[in-house]
């Protein structure tokens, strides 16, 4: 069967080579892809959110299966799109329609969902920039740490967490007032801290039934201990310690299952990943957010992990149905370095050449922001290469992800040096 991944990072690379692993892979093919994607898969030049010619590429190529990477053209409806046109509406896809994935698109209809069907968050509350005066009446009212969520999509830098009321009444007034995150700051959810340790838990469903994915924990902050702004994501550690078998059951009859039944209920058709990232406050699992598609990048981390035939899963997920599947996953660690351009999470440079990509090495080098350019590979965006390091320990995976990521340089290379660190002695 020929498959379509869409999208061009380091998570799509990560799908592609994991569905070309499988028997029942034809052809596969990634638009708009990078050079990375290129070694497993064939590119296709066409954009994320060009429904029309994704379209008219998967009609030509009869592809039996789409699979979205990103959020945004699932925000944006392809699935809508494609289940819309007589021609389209029959190839399964991997990922749900603009309904269901408001659970990532709008942080206030993923909270009232939470709340009107008992799953566990945090308290919360939604305000405009026409409620500034009720915002900080209601920030007067909240205990620091205070965390402040845009609503809309922010390319995971949304979240800002504040230390005072003066600071967040201050960070309030720049994402409603002034817009720091465009019209996704439009509204803005003030939410009760919750003081605990975060995972990132995978689930693929088919709308009724599911399978769990390896869980993954995710390092957001650019700087060494967890410090300086939040980007994209610096690595990622599956399995997590702390997930161990009585938490995990609790966040699938607290959380997974009640998730899945609620989208039911309501009528919310979701076939594709739910993405949910949980807080463990002293071994209770709260949600923290949904989102609507794989983790970057988490995605790195559990895709080594997993042993079963992934596209047999996702052609079941998107189609048949999962209710007779199962998921078999390796017990070993993975845990994967972002190595990203000097800058990031700020402005930074593009076009700068990558040395020691020839290399051989114990690690999986994955591509995020690459491309070609005169026979060589060079960085073409903030996080460039995740490497992932597979092990029978923390420590082995770590060994071997440092390793790896030590032969490779460029002008302006940062990649943080603790990812994994802090649960090498984890003690609960």
């Amino acid at each position: 069967m020929n498959v379509l991944v869409i999208g061009n990072g380091g998570r799509e690379h990560a799908l592609a080579w994991k569905i070309s692993q499988s028997p029942l892979c034809g052809k596969i093919y990634v638009a708009p892809g990078n050079t990375g994607t290129a070694e497993v898969a064939q590119n296709v030049p066409i954009a994320i959110n060009d429904f029309a010619k994704l379209g008219q590429f998967c009609k030509d190529e009869s592809i039996s299966l789409v699979v979205v990477g990103p959020e945004g053209p699932l925000v944006e409806g392809i699935r809508d799109y494609f289940e819309a046109d007589s021609s389209l509406k029959d190839i399964p896809m991997i990922g749900p329609g603009k309904l269901g994935a408001q659970l990532e698109g709008s942080k206030d209809f993923s909270k009232q969902f939470m709340l009107r069907n008992g799953i566990p968050t945090a308290k919360a509350r939604t305000f405009t920039a026409n409620d500034l005066d009720p915002a900080f009446d209601y920030i007067s009212t909240c205990k620091p740490p205070i965390v402040l969520k845009a609503d809309g999509l922010a390319a995971g830098k949304g979240v800002i967490i504040s230390l005072s009321q003066a600071e967040a009444k201050a960070v309030l007034k720049d994402m409603l007032v002034n817009k720091k995150f465009g019209e996704a700051s439009a509204k803005v959810l003030i939410e009760e801290f919750l003081s605990g340790i975060e995972v990132s838990v995978f689930v693929l469903t088919d709308g009724k039934d599911y399978v769990i994915l390896p869980e993954a924990k995710d390092y957001k902050r650019i700087g060494e201990g967890d410090t300086g702004p939040n980007t994209g994501g610096m690595g990622a550690v599956s399995p997590v310690v702390f997930a161990n078998t009585v938490f995990m059951k609790r966040v699938e009859t607290e959380v997974v299952k009640p998730t899945i039944d609620a989208l039911h209920k309501e009528g919310i058709p979701y076939k594709g990943f739910i993405f949910v990232g949980i807080m463990n406050v002293g071994g209770v699992p709260y949600v923290i957010e949904y989102n609507a598609r794989m983790g970057d990048p988490e995605t790195q981390a559990v895709m080594p992990r997993i042993k079963s035939d992934f596209l047999d899963l996702l052609v079941a997920a998107a189609g048949t149905g999962l209710k007779e599947k199962t998921i078999e996953i390796d017990d070993s660690h993975v845990v994967t370095l972002a190595l990203v351009s000097g800058g990031y999470p700020g402005d930074y440079e593009r076009g700068k050449e990558i040395n020691g990509l020839e290399k051989k090495t114990e690690a999986i080098v994955f591509h995020a922001g690459t491309k070609g350019h005169q026979q060589k590979v060079v960085t073409d965006g903030g996080r460039v290469l995740a490497i992932s390091g597979k092990g029978n320990s923390l420590d082995d995976a770590r060994k071997k992800a440092y390793a790896a990521a030590a032969q490779i340089d460029w002008d302006g290379l940062y990649y943080r040096q603790d990812i994994g660190q802090d649960l090498m002695n984890y003690k609960s």
